[in-house]
């Protein structure tokens, strides 16, 4: 609901344009507003709101004037808090220099999925749609949830994930200093988790007890429990593309085509493909591939002979139902379907079809519906059929008519370059978005979001954002990717075109709830790809990753093009509902950073394509990709970083232009290669035997630890990582360098004698605020202003609850300070939530923090 507020402050104004202007819509009086005293945008200005109720923001709207004002605020940034003092940004976004109001949700979650309240809200503007005008804002009105009993249990539940939290960075900060009596009371006294017990042991017999072979097996046993996964997962995953050459009885494969269809039955291993654009005309062909045999096999050279089968076209969708092992099949763009007038456009006019797939299925369009009475056709030109196919039982290779045309029974009228997923356990077809066929091209028009339930075989129109408007808006569209993640029942939704403008926005939709929420307006600023039209998108939802095949993109000049060495991507999300995280695939031939080796780095690679297909395996976790427009045949000498697609203008690629085009016929499969656990753990074992070597260089004499050091420490390093072979390079050159040490009679060195190491060591991102801590020296000022010494503020000295282990010395403050480094370093490896906070106490303190 709508929340009431009052302006609690705000920068310097302009003249009579005060902030409380922007309490009332007027969108017709010119005073109306809120404008900023300073033109420079090197000014911070600001506008503050106190809610008059504590609320879970959900949503900030803003009005604006009754025509674009070059005051209008353009880039913004939005701020909330339970005080002034303490803010959080939650939204960086721009408005539109025109009259319609725009909602943007704002984040009402933290990183760790806690919902958080909300007393106060800062608007702080960036730019401004012209130069050398004041920023303006005329109205603005926030919504979200206002429900006390609900509000305050929200409030109960982030003041204890705030008390644990600030407990859990206390505790770390403690036994980086030592001090273990205090850091073991509060464990004891408190109901708060630091971290896996594993680890716990793993800092004992490290840290404090300096047990090494007991160390590495703890950290095997880190791998064994999952704890090591997520560090795995994290790494960037570089692809390991295979060519497939399975032919079909008769030596046959599927032809050269685009803005086909494939969907996968995944118990059976088997993908099916139907029909598609070859540069002159639609296809109808249905097609099979078993993965187990590597062998296609042709189910129909022409389903429109078959009965109740679907005609030729293109840029149609196809999902497979695992409980019944029906396919169904919506949406075309078909040689019947002449998309512009007989009459050629004039040069220089803004013509349609605006998009290369839409140019794909159009090359022969007009040309070949002149003779579309020669071939009689059960199906009208603008019909939106709907058909299922039954792969299973009695019905096996049936065809059926579900509907002449959906938009007579509640569904989509006919569509193409539209998205469709399965829900097979709730038995729903989802469909959003997609470009209408209606023959009016100058004037787009986009399908909306739509729910088939088989069971029923009933269709509903769903709202793509309530009516209150504290939901984002989810932009019609087409070209785009829509992924279900089953596990949560949510859809993501996000890329394509609208209008002349490539999108990079992604949502999800809750569809239980029937929420949206906006997980990105701009997924290019947060790294993750360019904006891009019919890119491909599969998902995991076992690993929780999203893997993106781009498409096509627009150069700085606004043309169309493909890349010639387009990146994949890979989207990586905790909740469904949050912000995940983007990280490119590297390709094969890619240098090596993470020290695992590739299987072949000069493996063959598919060329960049759009308008192609893929589907996933998630049992077996292979990526299957077939066909697709490589865009038109290079000339010169072939060293194009991107192929120029076409012209805005969207003229029908007929004639030589269209036969210039490469369509391809190649079936690819991709698998991730990551690095090994095994790997991982010997990463581990380098970085534990580093510091072993260190000290035995000051226990032992130098032929003991160079015996060491060839052996135990030689056999853990990759030597083709540039990295740990320079480790290693110089643990050699320490210990040669290093005077000699008279081997103690035990075997071990008490604490307090124990030499600085000057072994060169890999910082740790704590190591510089450790060096400080032990430098630190106490002040006291007298009255006269001056400073007297009081030493070191922290000692590192032995805690008194530190017993001696299997004859081993507690570690002296700089040897403790040494195995502290490496025990972060290997935290490194383990999972967030099995492992102490990341950052430090000590960073959450200000510079001009008050005593």
């Amino acid at each position: 609901m709508t929340l009431k507020y009052s302006i609690a402050g705000c920068s310097e104004h302009s003249g009579r344009y005060i902030a409380e202007n922007i309490l009332e819509d007027k969108p017709m009086d010119q005073t109306s507003r809120w404008s900023g005293a300073h033109q420079s945008p090197n000014v911070t200005q600001w506008v503050l709101l106190r809610l008059d109720d504590l609320a879970v923001l959900k949503s900030i709207t803003f009005g604006k004037f009754y025509k674009p004002h070059p005051c209008n605020m353009k880039e913004f940034k939005v701020y909330v808090g339970l005080s002034e003092e303490n803010m959080t940004e939650v939204l960086r976004a721009a408005l539109k220099n025109d009259s319609t109001s725009e909602t943007f949700s704002i984040r009402y979650t933290n990183n760790a999925g806690v919902c958080f309240p909300t007393r106060f809200v800062k608007i702080v503007p960036l730019t401004v749609h012209a130069q050398s005008f004041h920023t303006s804002i005329w109205h603005v009105s926030v919504s979200g949830i206002i429900d006390q009993p609900f509000v305050q249990q929200i409030c109960a539940r982030y003041d204890e994930y705030r008390e644990a939290s600030m407990l859990r960075h206390v505790l770390k900060h403690l036994r980086q200093r030592r001090f273990l009596t205090p850091f073991h009371d509060i464990l004891d006294r408190s109901s708060v988790q630091l971290e896996h017990p594993l680890i716990s042991t793993l800092y004992d017999s490290l840290v404090l007890n300096g047990d090494w072979s007991a160390t590495e097996r703890i950290v095997h046993s880190l791998s064994s429990s999952g704890l090591l996964d997520s560090y795995r997962y994290a790494c960037q995953p570089r692809a390991h593309w295979t060519r497939l050459h399975g032919l079909d009885a008769d030596g046959d494969v599927p032809s050269r085509r685009s803005g086909h269809a494939m969907c996968m039955d995944e118990k059976n291993g088997l993908i099916y493909l139907l029909g598609g654009w070859e540069g002159q005309r639609s296809l109808d062909d249905f097609w099979m591939y078993n993965v187990h045999e590597d062998t296609w096999r042709l189910l129909s050279i022409a389903t429109s002979r078959d009965r109740n089968g679907p005609g030729p076209r293109s840029c149609h969708k196809m999902v497979f139902d695992a409980k019944t092992g029906c396919i169904y099949v919506l949406g075309r763009l078909g040689d019947g379907d002449a998309l512009e007038p007989a009459e050629a456009p004039p040069e220089g006019t803004d013509t349609l079809p605006s998009s290369p797939t839409q140019r794909e299925a159009t090359a022969a369009a007009a040309e070949d519906s002149r003779h579309a009475a020669d071939t009689p056709m059960p199906w009208s030109p603008r019909s939106s059929e709907f058909y299922r196919y039954h792969t299973r039982g009695l019905d096996a290779g049936r065809w059926d008519l579900l509907s002449l045309d959906t938009v007579t029974a509640g569904g989509p009228c006919l569509i193409f370059d539209h998205q469709m997923v399965m829900d097979s356990e709730a038995q729903v077809i989802y469909v959003f978005g997609g470009r209408v066929v209606d023959g009016a091209w100058k004037a787009p028009k986009y399908s909306g979001f739509y729910a088939y339930d088989i069971r029923t075989g009933c269709w509903e129109m769903l709202p793509v954002s309530d009516a209150s408007g504290v939901q984002p808006f989810i932009p019609l569209r087409y070209g785009h990717s829509m992924l279900l993640e089953p596990k949560t029942h949510t859809l993501f939704i996000f890329a394509g075109q609208r209008d002349e403008r490539y999108l990079s926005d992604m949502y999800a939709y809750h569809i239980p709830s029937r929420t949206v929420t906006e997980l990105f307006p701009n997924f290019t600023a947060a790294g993750g790809p360019e904006a891009s039209f019919t890119q491909r998108a599969v998902i995991d939802p076992d690993l929780r990753e999203i893997y993106v095949f781009c498409g096509l993109t627009r150069s700085p000049s606004t043309r169309t093009v493909l890349e010639t060495e387009a990146p994949n991507w890979i989207y990586r999300y905790d909740h469904p509902g949050r912000p995940g995280k983007w990280k490119e695939i590297l390709s094969t031939d890619s240098t090596p950073t993470s020290g695992y080796r590739l299987h072949d780095t000069n493996a063959e690679m598919p060329q960049s394509r759009y308008a192609h297909q893929v589907v996933y395996d998630t049992g077996s976790k292979v990526i299957y990709m077939h066909g697709g427009n490589a865009g038109l045949a290079p000339e010169g000498d072939g060293n194009e970083s991107a192929i120029d697609i076409g012209d805005e203008r969207g003229l029908p690629l007929e004639g030589p232009r269209a036969e210039k085009e490469i369509r391809l016929d190649d079936l690819w499969k991709m698998t991730l290669e990551r690095p090994p656990l095994d790997d991982i753990v010997r990463r581990a074992t380098y970085t534990i035997r580093q510091q072993r070597c260190r000290e035995l260089c000051e226990d032992v004499s130098t032929v003991r630890a160079l015996a060491f050091l060839q052996s135990e420490v030689a056999s853990v390093v990759n030597q083709n990582d540039p990295e740990e072979a320079q480790l290693f390079r110089s643990l050699l050159a320490h210990l040669l360098t290093a005077p000699p040490q008279l081997e103690p009679s035990n075997g071990t060195k008490a604490s307090g004698a124990e030499p600085e190491s000057d072994v060169p060591s890999e910082p740790l991102p704590e190591q510089e605020e450790d060096e400080e801590m032990e430098d630190a020296t106490g002040h006291e000022e007298d009255v006269g202003g001056k400073s007297k010494s009081a030493g070191p503020i922290i000692r590192l000295d032995k805690d008194p609850m530190e017993k001696a282990s299997d004859g081993r010395s507690p570690p002296s403050a700089v040897r403790f300070k040494q195995r502290t480094e490496v025990f972060e370093k290997l935290l490194i490896f383990v999972n967030e939530d099995a492992k102490q906070p990341d950052a430090n106490l000590l960073d959450m303190v200000h510079i001009d923090v008050k005593e």
